[in-house]
């Protein structure tokens, strides 16, 4: 498998998500350290893969040299799926949110750019059959536990609630020429998107918790989707 490396800005595209299956990236960790040293510039020192959805990530330790000593040692790697990859206005939205978060004091990763001082790199993988396109980023690594493995109390529910209320608020001060890029109908992942999920109700089969999430997804069509109009967004 061959990788091609293009350096370039990325600029506006047209990308349909929907139109076609995506494909998530299926690097080795050989092949994902080679690009974090073509694009980024960094010697890899460990690699190893994180978990993921629809992307391909790894948790990347980097070898110091004696001309570079200052800085993280730890990052995240994030490969984007070929469909992602196709609309790179939305990628670079979000990047950008995280930099605009971090420089507001939110505990943040930061952004690695790459040896043509981007934040983003467009890598293309010839596999012999096809050739296909996949974004790639470079973040800092941010140790902690996930809180589904902490124990849950009053206390850290506060806090979570009190870190998502300034998170919004912060996020209101946010603009960018492309911000219109992160408003995708019919996306799972938008929390106004509720009811798309009564077609994966068979998932849960005869499962106990079938008719809660059933009369959740009810309530949300009588008394959230008939209200949304008047909600900030």
């Amino acid at each position: 498998m061959m990788i091609l490396v293009t350096q370039k800005k990325i600029m506006s595209s047209e990308g349909d998500q929907q139109s076609q299956p995506l494909t998530k990236p299926s690097f080795s960790e050989v092949q994902a350290s080679a690009l974090v040293e073509s694009v980024f510039g960094l010697k890899v020192s460990k690699i190893q893969p994180l978990p993921s959805y629809d992307d391909q990530n790894f948790h990347v330790c980097i070898a110091r040299t004696k001309v570079a000593t200052d800085g993280p040692n730890e990052y995240v790697l994030k490969i984007s799926n070929t469909e992602s990859s196709k609309t790179p206005d939305l990628i670079e939205v979000q990047t950008h949110i995280i930099m605009f978060l971090r420089a507001a004091g939110f505990p943040t990763a930061s952004v690695c750019r790459t040896k043509g001082d981007n934040i983003t790199s467009l890598v293309s993988v010839d596999s012999g059959s096809e050739v296909k396109s996949y974004l790639v980023r470079l973040l800092t690594y941010l140790p902690g536990r996930p809180i589904a493995e902490i124990p849950i109390g009053p206390q850290l529910l506060y806090e979570i609630g009190r870190l998502a209320a300034k998170l919004d608020k912060t996020l209101e001060k946010f603009h960018h020429p492309k911000l219109s890029s992160l408003h995708r109908e019919n996306f799972i992942w938008n929390l106004k998107s509720v009811p798309l999920l009564e077609k994966y109700l068979f998932a849960l089969g005869q499962n106990r918790n079938r008719e809660i999430v059933e009369q959740v997804i009810q309530l949300f069509k009588d008394e959230v989707m008939t209200s949304l109009s008047h909600f900030r967004e």
